[in-house]
């Protein structure tokens, strides 16, 4: 395997997890009754819609039917990735829930 090649796989590897990390906050929100995309622009008020997101949506499953997804592990994922600002709404959000 070439450097480009081992490149290509680097990144094609961070985008699966990327995919595997958003969908488990669209997961987190679903299971606690959150809107992901508002969850999102509360975090990222600039940012247009996202594709990624939208997909990830797609599939989520009921709460009922979905495994858990607990709050350390939202919290340990969106921060691997570095969404800092989306872990402050998600903090957020945990601590309304605890009050």
């Amino acid at each position: 395997m070439n450097q480009k090649e081992l490149e290509e796989k680097i990144i094609e590897n961070y985008q699966g997890q990327e995919k595997m990390m958003i969908l488990d906050f669209a997961q987190w929100c679903i299971n606690h009754d959150l809107e992901p995309e508002e969850i999102y622009l509360r975090a990222y008020p600039n940012q247009s819609a996202n594709p990624a997101l939208r997909e990830a949506i797609e599939l989520t499953v009921p709460k009922d039917d979905a495994g858990e997804v607990t709050d350390e592990t939202i919290m340990g994922v969106l921060s691997l990735f570095g969404n800092d600002d989306l872990a402050f709404v998600v903090t957020e959000e945990i601590q309304k829930r605890e009050k």
